[in-house]
C-alpha cells in the first residue's frame, strides 16, 4: 500500500512522463518527432483532426470535430446500470424448479451464457490493447474508453446471472473452449484482434489501414451486430413469457448498450472511409461481403446448436431469416449492397429494443428513456 511517508522514486516519476510523452507520439509520428522542443507547440485546430494517422495531440479532447462521438459517449454515461442493481429471486426460484423451465429452455440459457461470459472480454481486448491505441481523435477515443468499461460491466452481468443460479462456472467459462458453435465464432474473431495487437503493427499504409478499417468492421458490424443477436432474441424471449425476468431484464440493458457500441462502430467507420477514400477499394469490399457470408453461416450453426427442437415460439430455421436480414442491414450501413435480396424480419418484436432513443419495455407494454438500469423494474 502507498502511504503519503513513502518516497516516491525518480524512476516512477520518468515512467509517468515517458508514458505521456508515448501517448503524444503514437498520434503525431514524423512531424512532432522533428520539431523542437523548445519551439512552442501550435495549439489544436479541430480541422486537423483525423481518425487515423493524425498529427494532433491525442490528449487534448477539445475543440471538438467529431461531435457525434462526443454525443455519443454522453448518451452511453446516461444509460449507467450495475448488474446488482437487478432482482434475481423469481429467476433463481424458476431456476431451482425441477418443473419451472424446459431441458431446451436450460440449454438455451446455458449456452448463451457460455459465449457471452468471454464474447464480451474478446471486445473489451479489442479496445483496450488494440483499436484504442490506433485511433487518433480523442472524441473517439472518449467513446472507446466508456466503451471498454461497459464490456466489463456485461461480463460482471453474466458473472452474476451464473452465479445467482449456481451454475457450473467450469462448464460455462470454459465454453468457449469445449463447445464447437462457440469456438467457431471466437477463432472467427480472434484473429482479428491479434493483427491490431501486434506491437509492430502501425497504420499508415494502404495495408496496414486496411488491416484496421477490416477489423473496425468485423466487430461493430458482425460481432457486436450480428454475433450477438440470437442470443439477445432466445432470453428476451424467455422474458416476454415471463420466465428468467431478471436474466432478461440485463440482457435488455445490454442490448442498448451494444446497440450504441454497434452504432458508434459503424460512424467510425464511415468517418474512415470518408477521410481515406482509396481503402474502400472494389477487392476490399468483396472481402468483407465475404466475411459478412462466414459470419452469417457461424451464427445460424449457434442457433440450430442452441435449439435443435422448436421452443419459445422460435426455431433454428426463423433465425436463417433474421440473420440474413440484421447482414443486410449492417452491409447498407457501410456502404455495401444488401447480401441477401428481399429477406424481412421475422421477430418484429425486436425492432422495438434495437437503436431506438426511446425503447418499448414489452414486459410491461410502457416507453422508458434512456436511464439508469436501477429506474427500471419488473413488477
Amino acid at each position: 500500500m502507498l502511504t503519503w511517508d513513502e518516497e516516491v522514486k525518480p524512476s516512477s516519476q520518468n515512467s509517468l512522463a515517458g508514458d505521456l510523452q508515448n501517448s503524444r507520439t503514437d498520434a503525431a509520428t514524423s512531424s512532432a518527432s522533428s520539431a523542437d522542443d523548445s519551439a512552442p507547440k501550435r495549439r489544436v485546430n479541430a480541422a486537423d483532426k483525423r481518425i487515423i494517422n493524425g498529427q494532433t495531440d491525442v490528449n487534448q479532447l477539445v475543440p471538438f470535430k467529431y461531435k457525434w462521438a462526443w454525443e455519443k459517449y454522453l448518451a452511453t454515461c446516461a444509460n449507467h446500470w450495475m448488474p446488482q442493481e437487478v432482482n434475481m429471486t423469481r429467476d433463481i426460484a424458476l431456476w431451482k424448479d425441477p418443473n419451472g423451465l424446459t431441458e431446451d429452455e436450460r440449454r438455451i440459457i446455458k449456452r448463451n451464457l457460455g459465449f457471452f461470459v468471454t464474447a464480451d472480454s474478446l471486445a473489451a481486448n479489442n479496445i483496450v490493447l488494440g483499436t484504442y491505441r490506433h485511433i487518433t481523435a480523442p472524441e473517439c477515443r472518449q467513446f472507446l474508453l466508456r466503451q471498454a468499461f461497459e464490456e466489463a460491466i456485461h461480463t460482471h452481468a453474466y458473472q452474476y446471472i451464473v452465479e445467482s443460479l449456481g451454475l457450473d462456472e467450469s462448464e460455462i467459462f470454459n465454453a468457449y473452449n469445449e463447445v464447437k458453435s462457440i469456438r467457431d465464432k471466437d477463432e472467427f474473431l480472434i484473429p482479428f484482434i491479434e493483427a491490431i495487437m501486434d506491437p509492430n503493427f502501425k497504420t499508415g499504409t494502404t495495408e496496414t489501414d486496411q488491416t484496421l478499417l477490416k477489423s473496425l468492421i468485423v466487430f461493430a458490424c458482425l460481432m457486436e451486430g450480428l454475433f450477438f443477436y440470437v442470443g439477445f432474441t432466445q432470453i428476451l424471449a424467455l422474458g416476454r413469457q415471463n420466465k428468467m425476468t431478471g436474466a432478461a431484464e440485463q440482457y435488455q440493458y445490454i442490448l442498448r448498450d451494444e446497440s450504441m457500441h454497434c452504432n458508434f462502430g459503424i460512424d467510425l467507420i464511415n468517418q474512415l472511409k470518408l477521410e481515406n477514400p482509396q481503402l474502400w477499394t472494389a477487392d476490399f469490399k468483396n472481402e468483407i461481403k465475404a466475411l459478412f457470408m462466414k459470419a452469417v453461416e457461424l451464427e445460424y450453426r449457434y442457433a440450430e446448436d442452441t435449439m435443435p427442437r422448436g421452443v419459445l415460439g422460435l426455431n433454428a430455421s426463423m433465425f436463417k431469416g433474421y440473420l440474413r436480414y440484421i447482414a443486410n442491414r449492417r452491409a447498407t450501413q457501410i456502404g455495401l449492397e444488401p447480401l441477401f435480396p428481399n429477406e424481412e424480419n421475422p421477430f418484429p418484436w425486436m425492432s422495438e429494443m434495437i437503436d431506438l432513443k426511446k425503447e418499448r419495455n414489452f414486459f410491461e407494454t410502457r416507453v422508458i428513456e434512456y436511464q439508469s438500469g436501477g429506474a427500471l423494474s419488473w413488477d
